[in-house]
């Protein structure tokens, strides 16, 4: 994992090796050298140049006219700040600029950032998966122990009985190994619909020992 931090410093520092380059793209790169901050693309991503308005300006129509970005300028202080937020064009710029070193720095965490960003987004998915089938299997639970005491497991018919039985006796198993212990095996969709039965059957009863 890549430990080394993109810093405004260090890539000013790359910029003044005295790279040669076109009067566009050796303005932007004097500007950053000036007043340039980039902060750490691993929290969020922000470029900016503060100048005084006739260098915002320049530098504003030098990267939307010449290179196709999107800059945003606000007045902070007296002075005009040009900041851009998204991360491509943030990579653009130190492209713009010839920072080399800086732009694989800022890549690689972007990568980094990227991918610990989807880990956590399948954690959380598979998370809210195990919560929702653990809610689903104690509210089955419920409703079959509430069928067993109310009425028995008689009143089912035998299919459901069988399901019910084994939803009580293995309350870890997952619908599909529930359904390999049935006699014939069934799917994990022919269990579902046979719990969906159960639960709406004592519910079912309970209405009518409420209304009774």
């Amino acid at each position: 994992m890549n430990k080394t931090a993109l810093k405004s410093h260090d890539i000013r520092e790359e910029l003044k090796s005295g790279k040669k380059m076109s009067r566009d793209r050796s303005f932007v790169r004097e500007c950053f050298i000036a007043s340039g901050v980039i902060s750490n693309p691993d929290r969020t991503y922000h470029l900016e140049f503060t100048l005084d308005e006739p260098k915002a300006d320049k530098l504003l129509e030098v990267l939307s006219k010449k290179f196709g970005l999107r800059p945003k300028k606000i007045a902070r202080k007296g002075q005009f700040v040009v900041y851009i937020k998204e991360g491509d064009e943030i990579a653009d710029v130190l492209k713009i600029m010839r920072a080399d070193k800086s732009l694989l720095v800022f890549e690689s965490t972007r990568v980094e950032k990227s991918v610990r960003n989807e880990v956590n987004r399948l954690v959380n998915f598979e998370t809210a998966n195990l919560n929702k089938t653990v809610g689903a299997a104690l509210g089955q639970i419920e409703a079959i122990e509430y069928i067993v005491k109310t009425v028995g497991l008689s009143y089912l018919s035998a299919t459901l009985a069988e399901t019910a039985r084994l939803r009580l006796a293995h309350d870890n198993l997952s619908l599909a190994e529930i359904g390999a212990l049935l006699e014939p095996p069934a799917s994990k969709s022919a269990v579902n619909h046979r719990l969906r039965k159960i639960v709406k059957i004592a519910e079912q009863i309970e209405r009518e020992i409420f209304f009774d």
